[in-house]
């Protein structure tokens, strides 16, 4: 049997074109000899496409395009994801995640999804309702078991079943897989270990894309009965995938992405699909002259074109000239267009507006945003100046969005984003956040990687070497009011990805004095990550759907 693996990049909610996609890859498929041709899990109505599965118009709406699809399929099986109504009202979740066998201008058969991930990303028991059985299906007098994505995660039914009692000599496994650094060797020793536990072929068929924080990076793989991979789809772009099995020749092995490489491809189609599928034509990025502007300029330049890329450089009195001059450099390098506006006019302003308001003892603004800082630490008289610094930026980039459609980038970092060391509605202002999930240490890795790729400085050694600062007053750095940014990332990693515990990381090595204070600023800034733009998700643990705590909370750990 000659299979064909589709690993395709829809749009949530736009049936229509998600439908006349998957129609235009079977075609592709037929075309190159294929008896069966697996599609993504949910392709049809996107993933995940969170509450629109609740929705019964929605539900009807991708049911009827399914079966609209079907008659146009001959001369071979195609596997197409789609949310399956549920006949009559069990509970409030109306759908199956199911997949639907289409041959012969029909769908001939249905597989239920039997287990919900409900981890992590994943809501699936908010949404459906799992299947309770195995399927296995004849393609060309070679059986093949049906599952879908968490139903191979671990060994058991319904893939075991299809094996051991259904005779399937095939296990198809479409999927929505989400990437996170790493995640493609995960699932390929998982898949190959399952393989040599059922003795049977494995046909993995994963989505691409960028769907909000998620990225889907594709790398679907069809792997043989000893663990071994005869063939693996291209990381972050669309790929047809087509080999012979049993006993064919190996087909496309696509080289994975070295560790750095892969993050990189990940952000830069996260952020182009986030364009994209929203309809922006154009993104501007308040650029400093510092290393994660710098960043999310490269990548911006990389995902849209350096044609559809505007930056800003806003400097105020406290800006040096070194970073001014290399804010220039990089637009330059980019080939962008680049905006200059000085704030210190409007700095004046607020001065005069604010005269006698913001003096050390002057009573606060009800409501007054809280620093970030250290609460064992005396506040800093210039916090307010500084804040309003940011936030003119900000309000100069969104009157920018504003007049000309742009979608403004924000540019902190996960490091930044984790203690609260960013202003709302300052420089946390704009529509995506790009690095949100990256932290510092890696924001240096992924611009020398992108000047070694270059072959030249695109970003000046300068920019990479020089202390990092906010620059809001004389002589500041990051430093003054952060650990080192080593140690800062490893205790981050500890309490924000792995759960750890005060106890824990203290053992672990880290200093006691410096976890507490780091413990203190994550669980203090969680108000202003609730305001955040949504941002690309790299980490096994992201702010957002992976980590949702409550903003007032009075547990110190």
């Amino acid at each position: 049997m000659r299979i064909a693996l589709a690993q395709i990049d829809p749009t949530v909610g736009d049936l229509d074109a998600n439908a006349a996609k998957i129609a235009e890859w079977i075609g592709r498929a037929r075309s190159e000899g294929a008896d069966l041709v697996v599609f993504p899990e949910l392709c049809l109505p996107g993933y995940p496409a969170e509450d629109l599965y609740l929705k019964r118009h929605f539900l009807e709406a991708n049911s009827r395009a399914v079966q609209e699809l079907a008659k146009e399929v001959s001369d071979i099986v195609a596997l197409v994801g789609y949310a399956e109504p549920v006949v009559g009202d069990e509970d409030f979740r109306h759908a199956y995640n199911s997949t639907a066998v289409l041959a012969d201008g029909a769908v001939q058969a249905v597989y239920r999804k039997n287990r919900l991930p409900n981890y992590a990303v994943f809501d699936e028991q908010r949404y459906f309702i799992p299947g309770n059985g195995p399927l296995t299906v004849e393609v060309s007098e070679l059986g093949v078991g049906l599952t879908i994505c968490e139903d191979c995660w671990v060994s058991g039914p319904p893939a075991q079943t299809e094996v051991e009692q259904q005779g399937a000599k095939l296990i198809a496994n479409p999927s929505g897989s989400p990437y996170h650094r790493g995640k493609g060797h995960e699932r390929e020793t998982m898949f190959a270990e399952r393989a040599r536990e059922y003795g049977t072929h494995f046909a993995f068929c994963n989505l691409v894309g960028g769907q909000d924080e998620l990225v889907f990076d594709g790398q679907s793989l069809l792997i043989g009965p000893d663990g071994e991979v005869l063939a693996r789809g291209a990381q972050f772009e669309e790929d047809l995938l087509v080999c012979d099995v049993p006993g064919g020749p190996p087909g496309p092995l696509a080289e994975p992405l070295a560790d750095i490489d892969e993050v990189y491809a990940a952000l830069t189609l996260g952020l182009r699909d986030y364009v994209g599928k929203n309809g922006f034509q154009h993104v501007g990025v308040a650029l400093s002259g510092g290393i994660d502007s710098a960043l999310v300029a490269l990548l911006a330049a990389d995902a849209v074109g350096p044609e559809r890329l505007s930056c800003v450089v806003m400097p105020s009195p406290h800006s040096s000239s070194a970073t001014q001059g290399d804010a220039r450099t990089i637009a330059a390098n980019l080939g962008c267009e680049l905006i200059e506006i000085g704030i210190e006019p409007m700095m004046d302003g607020y001065e005069r507006a604010l005269a006698g308001l913001l003096s050390p003892g002057a009573a606060p603004a009800v409501g007054e945003e809280e620093p970030p800082r250290d609460p064992a630490r005396p506040s800093e008289p210039d916090l307010a100046a500084e804040n309003i610094q940011a936030r003119i930026r900000g309000n100069l980039m969104m009157a920018l969005s504003n007049r000309h459609g742009w979608l403004v980038l924000t540019t902190g970092n996960k490091s930044e984003m984790s203690v609260g060391y960013a202003t709302l509605y300052g420089d946390m202002a704009g529509g995506f956040a790009v690095i949100k999930d990256v932290p510092k240490g890696l924001v240096y890795d992924l611009v020398r990687r992108c000047n070694e790729r270059a072959g030249k400085d695109l970003v000046p050694v300068a920019v990479i070497d020089r202390p990092p600062s906010a620059e809001l007053r004389p002589d500041q750095l990051d430093s003054d009011s952060l650990p080192d940014y080593d140690l800062l990332d490893r205790i981050l990693e500890a309490y924000v990805e792995r759960d750890q515990g005060q106890e824990e990381m203290i053992a672990a090595g880290m200093p006691g004095e410096t976890v507490d204070a780091v413990i203190r600023l994550v669980d203090r800034s969680e108000y202003k990550r609730r305001q955040a733009a949504p941002g690309i998700r790299i980490t096994p643990r992201a702010f957002g759907k992976d980590r949702r705590l409550p903003i007032t909370n009075r547990f110190g750990g």
